[in-house]
């Protein structure tokens, strides 16, 4: 089971400190049981729980605004109670499916044509758009799943969830600070 713990974060000026137990996601660097820290919740059912984050940071002035975007697994709110490689498949699945969307709202966000007017406004509304989409798909993937119980199920949305990894490939590296001008053209700024 999924519990995506979502935050939108509107940092002009101030850079988040790194924090230990966030995992950025990553294609070189899966989940492992020994990433789940977080002590099961004993009123909850399942076998374990993966906590991940979508934040976005963003700014803007009169003739256009930045943006960066992180998708984290929070090591300290993920617990497992059934520790087998099918579970942890299907956690590994929440988490990119996590990544997913990252790289949908980059995608949708690059794509935003700035009106300093409404900039503040039209983020907010992507973000939430794409959060509550995010949140059905989560559910969904549990669903048609059950849990990871469902081994043909699950092995389709392991190969949907590969697929859309792939065809969003272009919008992976949302975690540059991205700026779009008045002209709707996107620059790509590197964040240090």
């Amino acid at each position: 089971m999924s519990k995506v713990a979502l935050s939108l974060l509107l940092i002009a000026t101030t850079f988040i400190q790194p924090n230990n137990s966030l995992i950025p996601w990553s294609t070189a660097r899966k989940l492992t049981w020994s990433d789940f820290k977080g002590d099961p919740d004993p009123h909850s059912p399942n076998a374990a729980l993966t906590s991940s984050n979508i934040n976005i940071e963003f700014g803007f002035n009169n003739t256009g605004f930045q943006y960066s975007i992180r998708c984290v697994f929070d090591k300290t709110r993920s617990w497992v109670r059934i520790p087998t490689d099918d579970v942890l498949a299907h956690e590994q699945g929440h988490f990119d499916i996590a990544e997913t969307y990252a790289r949908r709202l980059n995608k949708a966000l690059a794509a935003y044509h700035f009106n300093a007017q409404t900039v503040s406004k039209d983020v907010n509304d992507v973000y939430a758009n794409l959060m509550k989409e995010h949140r059905q798909t989560q559910i969904q993937y549990d669903q048609e799943t059950d849990y990871s119980r469902n081994k043909p199920r699950q092995a389709e949305w392991l190969k949907k969830i590969a697929a859309d990894l792939k065809s969003l490939a272009a919008f992976a590296n949302y975690q540059k600070k991205n700026s779009t001008d008045s002209s709707g053209t996107t620059i790509l700024h590197s964040h240090k």
